[in-house]
């Protein structure tokens, strides 16, 4: 049996987000083919994220360097907390599905915040004299993106900054990503909407069944 997190990084409603909608037929999939997995939800827009901030920096200095976590401001010990909580959640997991839009070729700011609650020195990597070890290898990940225009290919591909990001972090601690799911190119041309978001949703099918 495994453990799924389901993360959303959309502020938008399903019936607006089509990655939304993709990704709900990935999981709606994926439970009818492994009913005795465990998929844990986690809506970003909905969750409190702290920021790797100059108080939570400085709080884990003064940590490491002695200081009983009770002597913190009660302010920084809840930020802390919930910092943590959010580290724990993804080192819990085995596998991640991960829905996001791209923003000005991009991931949005509360995405960002959450890799950094989760790529954590000494959790899910580590220092070595030969370099950064990964420490999730055992783990692996999808991700489901979407986009006005197309970025996955052709002579956009250089210009985006969402999924190639993702992938990449995600590789660095040793997660396997599997081919993404991308749903693109409506603003181009909105009248291919339903056709763009069906086709994805059949990938999404196929993906779930070998997730």
């Amino acid at each position: 049996m495994s453990k799924v997190l389901f993360i959303k990084a959309s502020p938008l409603p399903n019936e607006v987000s089509r990655s939304s909608q993709v990704a709900e037929t990935f999981m709606a999939e994926y439970k009818a083919k492994n009913p005795s997995d465990t998929v844990e939800e986690l809506v970003l827009y909905n969750t409190e994220v702290p920021l790797l901030d100059l108080e939570l920096m400085s709080a884990g200095r003064e940590l490491q360097a002695g200081k009983a976590f009770t002597d913190l401001a009660p302010d920084v010990q809840k930020k802390l907390n919930a910092y943590n909580a959010l580290t724990e959640q993804f080192l819990a997991a085995d596998k991640y599905v991960f829905v996001f839009p791209l923003w000005n070729l991009g991931i949005p700011p509360l995405l960002k915040a959450y890799i950094d609650t989760f790529v954590v020195a000494g959790k899910s990597f580590r220092y070595t004299e030969h370099g950064p070890e990964a420490l999730l290898k055992d783990k692996k990940a999808i991700l489901i993106h979407g986009s006005g225009g197309i970025y996955s290919a052709g002579p956009t591909s250089s210009f985006t900054h969402g999924e190639p990001y993702l992938r990449t972090i995600l590789q660095f601690i040793g997660i396997n990503v599997v081919p993404s799911i991308f749903v693109e190119g409506i603003d181009h041309n909105p009248s291919k909407e339903a056709e763009i978001v069906a086709a994805a949703k059949a990938v999404a099918q196929e993906s779930a069944a070998e997730f």
